[in-house]
């Protein structure tokens, strides 16, 4: 008994020291998460208990559309892997890595999943987008073409290219990569 005792209190001591946030979620709704994801967010872990994963995305708008996104990957490959731009309580805006597994087998992959949350703003500086301007941005970034990027947002691939040509004239770019190169605070290629 006091050796199971002592690996609970180990694994609870992992979860809550772990260096990145993890939260457990319900239908995107946070029931469980650590003291660094609360933090990283802004947040006193109360405060997110119960919350939807709403309340820490830039637009409602963006909290639904990543949805059909995520639910895909998660089905197809039980996993899911991204870096976007989210929501501190206070409204400022950080880059971040998200990676998330479902506990789901059968059914929605939404159900029940946990998520963990890397704070990327030490690496990356957040520049003025609009919220479809960082959607094509995070999927520019993952390396999909215009075309897959446009079957994920349920949009036209010449609507991604006009984007992909408005975003390079904005930050002077000659290429997506250096154009990734800006947005991501790192030195020119």
């Amino acid at each position: 008994m006091a050796k199971t005792q002592k690996h609970d209190e180990l694994n609870l001591l992992a979860f809550e020291m772990a260096p990145i946030g993890i939260a457990m979620t319900e239908n995107r709704v946070i029931r469980t998460c650590n003291g660094t994801f609360a933090r990283m967010f802004g947040f006193e872990r109360e405060q997110l208990i119960d919350q939807s994963f709403a309340i820490l995305y830039p637009s409602f708008d963006e909290f639904v559309k990543i949805r059909n996104i995520g639910v895909r990957s998660l089905r197809e490959e039980n996993r899911y892997s991204d870096e976007r731009i989210m929501a501190r309580a206070d409204g400022s805006l950080f880059w971040c890595r998200v990676r998330g597994m479902t506990l789901t087998k059968e059914g929605d992959p939404l159900a029940h999943a946990v998520w963990s949350i890397a704070d990327l703003s030490h690496e990356r500086t957040v520049a003025e987008l609009t919220a479809r301007e960082r959607q094509i941005v995070m999927h520019l970034g993952e390396g999909r073409t215009s075309k897959e990027i446009a079957r994920l947002l349920d949009i036209s691939p010449r609507t991604v290219e006009a984007y992909r040509a408005r975003l390079l004239k904005k930050f002077r770019a000659c290429n997506v990569a250096e154009l990734l190169s800006h947005l991501g605070g790192m030195p020119g290629v």
